[in-house]
This record gives structure tokens, C-alpha cells and sequence, in this order.
């Protein structure tokens, strides 16, 4: 299978910016995706548009449409994401209505068409989070057991992000899905999250960690030398800005109730490539650590999260759809991958008609 180009939905436009799913997906169609991360916020807009609001029946109806939408489009659905804050719960009581909630995804994603629900790593408080990761990793052993007696199977992908209160290296989330041994259950590669942790640090005037560039080298070394790829279901590549300044009290971007990464993250991811933007991540060798190392193949998207999404210029899902896809090229170009090419498409009819007036 040859490499294949993905997006998260938001990371075209947040729908509270007043960036509609139906604009956000023609862009894609228009810009050459194959796929999107479909991120619940845009799932649960479209719903807040139908008669009562975002009922659990009206989420189900939504996810008919917005499959619909996909569909029309020739887009994949690759995953619902993100189920997050699940695994190590401290209050068990809160850990079941976890599940009861994951069951409900379960009717979403059948109704969306995708077999793949996205868990990131937690990030709550510490004083929230059992210290033991025997207890997170039984907490996703029955999530993915649930998974296995879904008809057809449902998969989880999980993903260490650098501020993860527990796990933030992808060396954690690698044990953690060794220790859960399910074969429905599998790893995200996230070049953001990978540098974000080991090489950067944006609370510091360099914008790096101390010996980062010797700790991406053992680190990828040891990534291509104990990471299974059948078990890497699929890939996120995406850089990040130098800031000017540190992000420290006084940052712009600085945000009390936030790790420092995490408000970084939040506000200056980068398209692969875009240097002239501030990109300085190791992206270009972490990448060739997964595609050549490892010699992954299947979906790779574009998780951009950044301060734009939030713009209400409606011009936003087609700068950032377009952004992506030069990003894509220059993977494609650099990795020397077989992949999709990007080649825009027209989008003959922005609005279906049908699904119009379902919304």
C-alpha cells in the first residue's frame, strides 16, 4: 500500500470560527486528500444544526451525513478521534462512564464507515491519574477487548503527546501497546509529538532541549530497532515554530493551566517544510527513521493545530487545505515515497442539495 494523504478535520478550521465541515471537506477534495482524522467537534456541529440539537440521535444522524459528505468526495474517514483523558483513572466510577460513552462511539464509527477510534495519551492532573501503568494499561486492554466483539472489529490507534501526564514519549505508548497485546490495538507516530518531547523545549530562549540532537539519534535508532510496523496504524507528520521568546508568564501564548507544550502545540504547529514559517524541528529525520527505517506504508496525515484555525477569515480552510498539500509534495519529494499525488480536484458542487437541507 502506498503512502496516502490524510488531514484532521480541524486542522482546517475550527467550526466554533465559524468553519463549516462541508467547507472544510471540499477543500480537501479540492486540494487532493485522501482522508481526514475526523475530530468529534466537527462531528457534534453538525449535529447542533439539526432539529433539538446534539441528541445522541441526532450525533448518529449527523454521522450518516457526514459520511455522506466524505463519500461524495471520495474521502476516507480514517479514524474518530480523540477519546481522550480514559486510561489510569484514579475515580473508577468516572472510568465506567468512559466506557459507557466508548460504546456509544462504537454506533458513531459504524454509522461514519471507519473501524478506528484515535487515544491520546492523558494529560489530566496528576492527582487524577493512578501512578501505576498496570492500571492504564488494563483500562486499554478492555477498551480494545469491547473493540474486538464489535462486528466488524473496532481498532485503537494510541498516541503519546509530549505533554502527556503519564506517557509522553513514543517509547511509553510502544510499551504500552506490547503490554496490552490485542491485535486491534496500535500505535501513532506523530513527528510533533516525538520532538516536541525529546528535542524542544519552548520555555527555553534556544527553543531546544539540552543534547537534543544526540537524544533524536538513540531515539530513532531504538525506534527502528523495536517497533513492530505492522503495528503502526498509521502516521502524523507536522513541525512546529521557534518562538522569539521563551513561553514563559508573560507569553502570548502562555497559559497557567496548561503545560508549556501543550499551549505550544496548540499555537504553532507547521506544515512539514515550512521553515520560512519558523519550522525547526527534526521532522525530516524522524520521518525517514518511519518511512525508511521501520518502512511504514498506509495513511499519513496532516495534524496541524495552530492559532489560525481559530482566524473567522473565511479563507482559512483553503490556505491551510493548500498549505498541506505543498507540505505533502515536499514529503513525497524529500522521503522519495510512493504516495498520492495531490493533484487538485474541482469541486462541482460545493453543497449538495440533499444534505443541505438535512442541516
Amino acid at each position: 500500500m502506498p503512502c496516502r494523504l490524510a488531514i484532521t478535520s480541524m486542522s482546517l478550521g475550527r467550526c466554533s470560527a465559524g468553519h463549516s465541515l462541508i467547507d472544510k471537506l471540499d477543500m480537501a477534495l479540492l486540494f487532493g486528500f485522501k482522508g481526514i482524522e475526523l475530530f468529534h467537534e466537527d462531528l457534534l456541529s453538525v449535529a447542533q444544526q439539526l432539529p433539538d440539537g446534539a441528541t445522541k440521535d441526532n450525533e448518529l444522524e449527523a454521522a450518516g451525513i457526514v459520511r455522506r459528505l466524505c463519500q461524495e468526495r471520495g474521502l476516507t474517514i480514517v479514524c474518530l478521534q480523540p477519546f481522550a483523558h480514559y486510561e489510569g483513572l484514579l475515580d473508577r466510577q468516572a472510568h465506567l462512564e468512559r466506557l459507557d460513552q466508548l460504546s456509544f462511539w462504537f454506533k458513531l464509527a459504524r454509522a461514519l464507515g471507519t473501524d478506528m477510534v484515535q487515544i491520546p495519551s492523558s494529560f489530566l492532573p496528576s492527582s487524577e491519574l493512578s501512578e501505576d501503568p498496570g492500571v492504564a494499561v488494563a483500562d486499554l486492554r478492555t477498551v480494545a477487548d469491547m473493540g474486538l466483539r464489535e462486528e466488524p472489529p473496532i481498532r485503537f490507534v494510541y498516541e503519546a503527546l509530549c505533554w502527556g501526564t503519564r506517557c509522553d514519549t513514543w517509547e511509553q505508548s510502544w510499551d504500552i501497546v506490547k503490554a496490552v497485546d490485542r491485535p486491534n490495538f496500535g500505535l501513532c507516530l506523530d513527528t510533533f509529538n516525538i520532538a516536541g518531547r525529546i528535542y524542544a523545549d519552548p520555555t527555553s530562549p534556544t527553543g531546544c532541549a539540552p543534547n537534543c540532537d544526540q537524544a533524536v539519534h538513540e531515539s530513532m535508532a531504538r525506534l527502528i530497532a523495536t517497533v513492530d510496523v505492522r503495528k503502526v496504524f498509521y502516521v502524523q507528520v507536522v513541525d512546529a515554530e521557534r518562538l522569539e521568546e521563551p513561553l514563559l508568564p508573560g507569553h502570548e501564548f502562555y497559559n497557567p493551566e496548561q503545560p508549556a507544550r501543550m499551549s505550544w502545540s496548540r499555537n504553532c504547529r507547521l506544515f512539514y517544510g515550512e521553515e520560512d514559517r519558523g519550522a525547526y524541528l527534526p521532522v525530516a529525520d524522524i520521518s525517514r527513521a518511519i518511512f525508511h527505517g521501520l518502512g511504514f506504508e498506509g495513511w499519513v496525515s496532516m495534524e496541524l493545530f495552530n492559532r489560525m484555525m481559530s482566524d473567522t477569515n473565511n479563507m482559512v480552510p483553503y490556505e491551510l487545505a493548500g498549505r498541506g498539500s505543498i507540505a505533502w509534495r515536499k514529503l513525497i519529494r524529500d522521503m522519495k515515497l510512493m504516495g498520492d499525488d495531490p493533484v487538485p480536484r474541482r469541486v462541482e458542487d460545493p453543497i449538495p442539495r440533499r444534505v443541505a437541507a438535512s442541516l
